[in-house]
């Protein structure tokens, strides 16, 4: 199998678009400008606050990288470190001077056995595999120039088919759908197995019982599970059931395009897809965001003219007008907002939410008069408050 197969289609063809962007060409230029005066840093940082992981120190660790970098066909030399921590986390940093680094937090190695600790580093070795590193998402997303609105859900959606090819990846080096739902359910849990018993099936029950058209996402997962860069936890194990019935995984599978129309319908939970539908509870949920949008951007001092341009990055030019009453379009939002709950689940109405936090934080700046006034429409919406509150304060880091 050629690990190239492996990478989720979505990831591919929107990574390829986003590379011709502008602003997204312009960071990278500014990077590679900044690599060429000499290495960046990262491993004098990395010897400096955490530990390197030789193989005379971890050769158990090596010996599982080793396999990994074969069956992906990675071709970098590979140091590993470990820092301190208490949260089960692991990253990939970007090659520099011809070496790849992959770190992970204490508490993860020392949790995380055999094929657990195999699909983790396969997930870190795939982000390498597929470039992943080459769109700067972090330097766009929390920089002092933030990017339009629409370039800000493009960059969203990618991260999360990316991370749905890096989990395939790590599949792939271990080899055990098993140990891969079990290593899913340390991280969405924080335990170790120690206190409570894991039993594969009663997790796998919880998944195939979820609604995913009807269920509100993250339900039993923890809150971090909603940020917009990854998946929810339960949506990553169903992609992966599916990848694992699929030719990428057994002979006589499922075709490709079945595995890629599946995801594509589980990942609806998180999409914008409404942006574009032609059904009535998409124009419901686009005509509750504009007078949403419109109804947060004047609960401060009026609109600016920055907000107005961000706000037409948005909705298209000349979408705000002069002759647009706020007062009228404000009154409508309570019949727009029980419209909108009359035909839409919690899912779809926490992407009106996250799209219009979207659009407040592209300013630069959330006021607490525009913060209360996001926070009372997602209340009326039956939207948890603090969703809000995350995607405000949305990191994004591919980890």
């Amino acid at each position: 199998m050629n690990a190239d197969e492996l990478r989720s289609r979505q990831d591919r063809e929107i990574a390829d678009r986003l590379m011709s962007v502008a602003d997204v060409k312009k960071i990278n230029d500014a990077i590679e400008k900044r690599e060429e005066k000499g290495p960046m840093g990262t491993r004098r940082r990395l010897l400096a606050t955490s530990v390197r992981l030789s193989r005379n120190m971890a050769p158990w660790l090596h010996e599982m990288a080793d396999d990994c970098i074969e069956k992906l066909g990675v071709k970098i030399p590979l140091e590993l470190y470990v820092y301190s921590s208490p949260s089960y986390n692991a990253a990939c940093v970007k090659p520099e001077d011809g070496r790849l680094f992959i770190m992970f937090s204490s508490s993860l190695l020392e949790a995380f056995e055999g094929s657990e600790l195999r699909f983790v580093l396969g997930h870190e070795l795939g982000h390498y595999l597929y470039g992943h590193h080459d769109i700067p998402i972090g330097y766009l997303l929390n920089g002092k120039a933030r990017p339009s609105p629409k370039l800000a859900l493009q960059l969203t959606t990618w991260s999360r088919y990316a991370e749905i090819s890096a989990d395939r990846a790590g599949a792939h080096c271990a080899q055990d759908p098993i140990g891969v739902a079990r290593s899913l359910f340390k991280l969405a849990s924080g335990l170790s197995g120690k206190l409570v018993q894991f039993n594969i099936d009663e997790f796998m029950q919880q998944v195939d019982e979820m609604q995913v058209e009807d269920a509100a996402p993250g339900q039993g997962a923890p809150a971090e599970d909603w940020f917009m860069t990854h998946p929810f936890s339960p949506l990553r194990v169903r992609a992966l059931k599916l990848y694992d019935a699929s030719k990428l995984a057994i002979e006589n599978g499922t075709s490709i395009d079945e595995l890629e129309a599946g995801v594509q319908v589980l990942m609806t939970m998180m999409e914008p897809s409404y942006l574009e539908g032609r059904t009535d509870s998409s124009e419901t949920m686009r005509r509750l965001l504009f007078a949403s949008a419109i109804t947060v951007a004047n609960a401060s001092d009026g609109i600016s003219e920055r907000e107005i341009a961000v706000f037409e990055k948005f909705f298209g030019e000349r979408s705000f007008s002069e002759d647009l009453s706020i007062e009228k379009l404000a009154a409508t939002l309570p019949d727009r907002i029980n419209q909108t709950k009359a035909v839409t689940t919690v899912a779809q109405r926490m992407q009106v939410i996250r799209d219009l936090c979207t659009i407040a934080r592209a300013d630069n700046k959330v006021e607490a008069a525009e913060l209360k006034a996001i926070e009372d429409i997602a209340a009326r919406l039956d939207v948890p408050v603090h969703f809000a509150s995350q995607a405000l304060a949305m990191t994004a880091q591919l980890d």
